[in-house]
């Protein structure tokens, strides 16, 4: 590491004990770092020197180094300017640097800070700063108050009598107190530990659809408020509907002043007590709160980002439908609905319009088009957006397929989320100029089944819909997590050099944007990459950056069979090893992993970690770390939010999970919610616990309110009670319905039954 970049050792113990990581490992992750290494590629090839640290551990040392950095930047800047002023004593300089805390550093400097005229400062330029002094050493000095403050009235300077006098010392003592930072820091812990967020209606505020309703006569403390209720309360501020304070009990604050200030009695006595309720109200009071709100902010913000970025990587990481033609649908209903076949590799084929809901002999029309598309394409799936019509269309595409008899097709309802942002976006442009957007948002949709990952990278994270507040929320910290969220899922997958568009390929570890680009233009050019090597010829990729990227990168059927595995070039000579161990050839030790058996371990130069993960890649070479697909049957009668009726036990997708429950797609374009209480029997404390993103789930509908389009649900109420198994059933297993078929067939196609 540089110089300038080094932490001291006691700043680097702190960071060791807070993250609860060995010191040898958080160092080595540092170097790693400072030396251009990414995280995904750290926490994969390089566990011998972090010892084993996971990719979590690791990104929170990366967010920890940043915050600490920027408070040693801090630190020498405050240091040099109180120095400058000539006024760093070794004491403060040694507060200063044990300091581990931004605000705690910004309390230490707030007296040295340069500040507007206030009060104080108009005070001490009447000559008064002597008196404040008196007040606050509390000493007895041989001169009462009543004699030394009349020495202070001067018509000349603006102080007219001895109250003037007493209060422009006042006023600087007030400003004393409030800048003191033992002062601030208990204040601050004090409106944490008994503030109460109050939130009200405002007199003129608008809210027709009662969204904030709850919260127009709202009391929560600040130490247990949960993000998803406060940034209701600031969406509801910044619509001008709600306004919220901190309220605390304003005697407890000034017994915390009294305690502190207040050291001996004397004639100086009545004069503080002032000066501290005037510190509290008109400065301290204030400020403390807008630190508080701040914080609060920065806690909710970064709660709702968190379950921001576990949503997304859930999502991300659905399981794939695999390598199979698609027919996507983008349902409509005057316009009709649009219609494009993408074959395995995710390439066109053809697009065309099928008016299903405007007539009888449309519908007709509509099934021999649609039966001339999957003939002559050979299609194995058709994939149907979950916007609007879908469910009809849903109905229309599984009647066709049952009065034809066709068995070999499976459909299935697939989430559309941000599927127009990307048919408007640049990267559909490019990819499909002279296409309408209607018509790129079906190839989107038959994308998506089969490879999410794929094509949801084209689509800027924020746009997909699973979020909590997200727009309320600090949305550059918001981007550059969901930035790393994406990272980590492409290269936890793997990419396929020689088919991924460059929205996927740059974000593979080392690879920029202009790299990514680069490579595809290169493949374009000189046609299909044969080795894992061949990529250096690529402009902008050098050594390090190969390093980097080389073992997230795949090669099916290419010179050498390890490109198509998770193991990094820098390690074939380990694999050469093993396979003349057992005499051998690495291609037949690939086909036969069991051989792996009767490796000795002992005599292979490779370090421990390393050496069990290739052996782990040898056993499933290029495994897909993703679960298997399965596909949701939705209730064929329950279509619109009117169908569906208390009581009713459906099959549906968790959409969105938030603080406060996890969001149910049941099929009729409304989701459900199964609040916190109703996932499960036994107590959670997140619902993340208890389900996740993209789960097919059963759900018991507890209540229906068309009008305010509210669905309620439970996962709890289908559950047997705590602690009791569910009784078994004894009744022979039913035919196969005709969806479980398509479902089985589905499995089939994507080479997993």
């Amino acid at each position: 590491m540089s110089d300038n970049k080094n932490l001291p050792t006691p700043l680097l113990l702190h960071i060791s004990n807070l993250l609860n990581v060995p010191l040898r490992g958080l160092t080595a992750v540092i170097e790693l770092l400072d030396d251009g290494g990414t995280v995904p590629f750290i926490a994969r090839y390089r566990k011998e020197a972090t010892g084993n640290l996971d990719e979590v551990q690791i990104r929170a040392i990366e967010e920890n180094l940043a915050y600490f950095r920027e408070l040693e930047e801090r630190r020498a800047s405050i240091l040099a300017s109180i120095a400058e002023q000539g006024k760093l004593s070794d004491e403060l300089k040694a507060r200063i640097e044990a300091t581990l805390d931004k605000s705690e550093l910004e309390d230490l400097y707030l007296p040295y800070k340069p500040k507007r005229r206030t009060k104080a400062t108009i005070a001490r330029e009447k000559g008064l700063e002597p008196l404040a002094a008196y007040l606050w050493a509390q000493k007895q000095t041989g001169e009462a108050l009543a004699t030394l403050a009349p020495k202070f009235v001067n018509a000349e300077l603006g102080v007219a009598s001895v109250d003037e006098a007493l209060e422009g010392a006042r006023h600087i003592v007030a400003e004393w107190i409030s800048e003191d930072a033992d002062l601030r820091k208990a204040l601050r812990t004090l409106l944490f530990d008994e503030g109460v967020v109050i939130s009200r209606k405002t007199l003129d505020g608008v809210d027709e659809r009662e969204k904030f309703k709850m919260y127009y006569e709202y009391k929560e403390p600040v130490k247990t408020i949960p993000s998803h209720r406060m940034l209701a309360i600031r969406r509801g501020e910044a619509e001008k509907v709600l306004y919220f304070l901190i309220d605390l009990e304003e005697e407890r604050a000034l017994g915390i002043l009294r305690r502190q200030v207040l050291r001996d009695q004397g004639d100086w006595t009545p004069q503080l007590e002032l000066a501290l309720e005037d510190a509290w109200k008109r400065l301290l009071n204030s400020s403390i709160q807008a630190e508080v709100r701040l914080e609060l902010k920065h806690r909710s913000d970064t709660e709702a980002i968190q379950v921001f970025r576990d949503n997304l990587y859930n999502l991300l990481l659905a399981p794939p439908a695999g390598p199979i033609s698609v027919l996507g649908i983008d349902p409509g209903l005057r316009t009709g609905c649009k219609v494009a076949i993408v074959d395995q590799t995710g390439k066109l084929l053809a697009h065309d319009v099928l008016y299903l809901h405007t007539s009888k002999n449309a519908n007709i029309e509509a099934g021999a088009r649609l039966e001339a598309l999957l003939r002559k394409h050979t299609v194995r799936a058709i994939a149907i957006g979950n916007g609007t019509a879908s469910r009809e269309t849903d109905a229309f595409v599984r009647e066709f397929l049952r009065d034809k008899g066709i068995q070999e097709i499976f459909s299935v309802t697939v989430s559309e989320a941000g599927a127009s942002v990307y048919s408007a976006s640049d990267v559909a442009r490019q990819e499909f100029p002279d296409l309408d957007l209607t018509v790129r948002g079906a190839i989107s949709i038959a994308r998506r089944l089969q490879d999410p990952l794929s094509e949801l990278v084209k689509v800027d994270p924020k746009s997909i819909g699973v979020g909590q507040y997200q727009h309320d929320v600090d949305q550059r910290q918001l981007a550059g997590s969901l930035e790393k969220v994406v990272e980590s899922c492409v290269n936890r997958v793997g990419v396929d050099l020689n088919t991924s568009s460059w929205t996927l390929l740059r974000y593979v570890s080392g690879i920029t944007e202009r790299t990514a680009m680069n490579i595809v233009t290169f493949r374009n050019e000189h046609g299909s990459f044969s080795s894992r090597t061949q990529v250096l010829d690529v402009p902008g990729i050098g050594p390090k950056t190969f390093e980097q990227a080389a073992g997230f990168l795949r090669i099916r059927n290419g010179e050498n069979p390890l490109d198509m595995t998770a193991v990094h070039p820098e390690s074939y000579a380990v694999v050469e090893q093993i396979a003349s161990m057992l005499n051998t050839g690495v291609a037949d030790l690939i086909r036969e992993p069991e051989m792996l058996e009767k490796v000795d371990r002992s005599r292979l130069s490779a370090g421990a970690y390393t050496l069990e993960d290739i052996l782990a890649e040898l056993r499933k070479p290029g495994r897909d770390p993703r679960d298997q697909f399965v596909a949701p049957q939705f209730h064929e009668e329950v279509r619109e939010i009117a169908d569906v009726q208390a009581g009713m036990v459906l099959e549906g997708v968790v959409t969105n999970v938030t603080k406060f429950g996890a969001f149910v797609d049941i099929g009729v374009h409304q989701d459900g919610l199964v609040h916190i209480s109703e996932l499960s029997n036994k107590f959670i404390k997140d619902p993340a616990d208890a389900v996740k993103t993209g789960q097919i789930v059963k759900v018991k509908v507890l209540s229906v309110d068309a009008k305010a389009m509210r669905i309620g649900l439970s996962i709890k109420a289908l559950m047997a009670p705590a602690g009791r198994p569910q009784p078994k059933k004894q009744a022979p297993a039913p035919p196969m319905t005709f969806e479980q078929k398509l479902s089985a067939l589905s499995a089939k196609w994507t080479g997993r039954a």
